[in-house]
C-alpha cells in the first residue's frame, strides 16, 4: 500500500513542479482577465460536471463570500446550482445545453464564462463555452491533458498534464485558489 501512495505523491509532486514551471504566466494572465472583466462591472459564471460543478460552486463562494481578505463581494455565479433550472433545460432540450441555455440569458460583454471539464469532451461546456463567445463574454477553460478544441473557443486556458480526474481537479485546486487570491488582493488594494 506504501508505495502505492508514494507514487500518487510523487505524480503530485512532479505536477506542482510543472505548473511552478511552465503555468505560472497562465495563471497570472487568467488572474488579470478576471480582474479586468469586474472592474469592467462584469460578472464571473462558472460551470462544471460532477466534481468540476462543486469546483465551480467552491469558486464563486469564495468570490461573493471571502477568501483571505475582508473584502466586498464579487459577482460570480455557480450555473450548477439551480437544479430547477438544469432539470427543465435538460428535459426540454437535452443535458447538452443545460449550460449553454443559461450562458445565452445571462452573459453580456464584460461578463467572463469559467469552465471545467478534466476530459475537455463534455459537450455540455463546449456549447456554454461557444455560446459565452457569441454573447461576446470572455472564456477561461480549465482542462486536462486530452486534446481538444479549446483553443478555439477559450480565450485562456490552464491545462494540467494528466488524464486522472482526481489528479487534474486538485491541480485546478491549486490554480483557482492562487487566482482567487490574486483577484482578492488586487480588487481589495483599490
Amino acid at each position: 500500500m506504501k508505495p502505492k501512495i508514494l507514487k500518487e505523491i510523487e505524480l503530485h509532486l512532479k505536477l506542482v513542479e510543472d505548473f511552478k514551471n511552465s503555468e505560472i504566466d497562465k495563471i497570472i494572465e487568467i488572474s488579470k482577465a478576471i480582474v479586468s472583466s469586474l472592474k469592467s462591472g462584469g460578472s464571473i459564471y462558472l460551470c462544471g460536471n460532477g466534481g468540476s460543478a462543486a469546483d465551480a460552486q467552491h469558486i464563486a463562494g469564495e468570490l461573493m463570500g471571502k477568501f483571505r481578505l475582508n473584502s466586498k463581494p464579487f459577482p460570480a455565479i455557480s450555473l450548477s446550482t439551480d437544479t430547477s433550472v438544469m432539470t427543465c433545460i435538460g428535459n426540454d432540450y437535452s443535458f447538452d445545453n443545460i449550460f449553454s441555455r443559461q450562458v445565452r440569458a445571462l452573459i453580456k460583454k464584460n461578463d467572463l464564462l469559467w469552465v471545467f471539464t478534466t476530459s475537455g469532451k463534455s459537450q455540455n461546456i463546449i456549447k456554454a463555452c461557444k455560446e459565452a463567445k457569441n454573447c461576446g463574454g470572455k472564456v477561461i477553460a480549465f482542462t486536462g491533458r486530452t486534446e481538444t478544441n479549446f483553443k478555439e473557443i477559450a480565450d485562456l486556458i490552464f491545462k494540467v498534464d494528466s488524464e486522472i480526474t482526481s489528479t487534474v481537479q486538485e491541480m485546478h485546486q491549486l490554480g483557482y485558489h492562487i487566482i482567487c487570491g490574486i483577484v482578492e488582493r488586487e480588487l481589495t488594494q483599490e
